[in-house]
């Protein structure tokens, strides 16, 4: 039972680690002197990089807080199956946290279908001809199904002595 309880707790720490990078490194879509994530949108002039901010942007607005929401509800989730391991009664199972990380699970999956979307939006497509999906989205996108497994795993688990 002990291995099973650290191997699920190193798959939330996993997780939230996949959230937190995909949330604030600034390479969800890449090119040639091109850049943009989340928070700003950066292309490279003659010498200097040029970049603009998120704030007329409504849709990555809500990108940018489904990724936030995805992160509060993991940590909340974790420290839920803390205090549910020693206070939940023998065979027990771990409801509430695992609804919160389900609720992780698809926030993340919305903020990335809403930039997957509409990301064409955000970039100056001029500038960028060929650009292709940076490493923080690619793992925005693993983290969906990772998170969705540790939620349903947190539903199944039962307390044991």
């Amino acid at each position: 039972m002990l291995v099973l309880l650290l191997g699920i707790i190193l798959l939330h720490v996993a997780v939230l680690v996949l959230l937190f990078v995909s949330t604030i490194v600034s390479e969800w879509i890449v090119g040639q002197n091109y850049s943009a994530d989340l928070w700003q949108n950066c292309s490279q002039g003659m010498s200097t990089w040029h970049c603009l901010t998120s704030s007329n942007n409504e849709w990555l607005q809500s990108v940018q807080a489904m990724m936030i929401l995805s992160i509060i509800f993991s940590v909340l989730s974790l420290f839920l199956f803390f205090c549910q391991l020693f206070t939940l009664t023998k065979g027990g199972r771990f409801y509430l946290t695992g609804i919160f990380q389900i609720l992780a699970s698809l926030c993340v999956m919305t903020g990335a279908a809403i930039f997957t979307v509409r990301h064409t939006e955000w970039q100056q497509l001029p500038i960028v001809a060929g650009y292709s999906y940076g490493f923080a989205y690619i793992l925005a996108w693993v983290a969906f199904p990772l998170t969705l497994l540790s939620g349903i795993i947190y539903v199944i688990l039962r307390k044991r002595e």
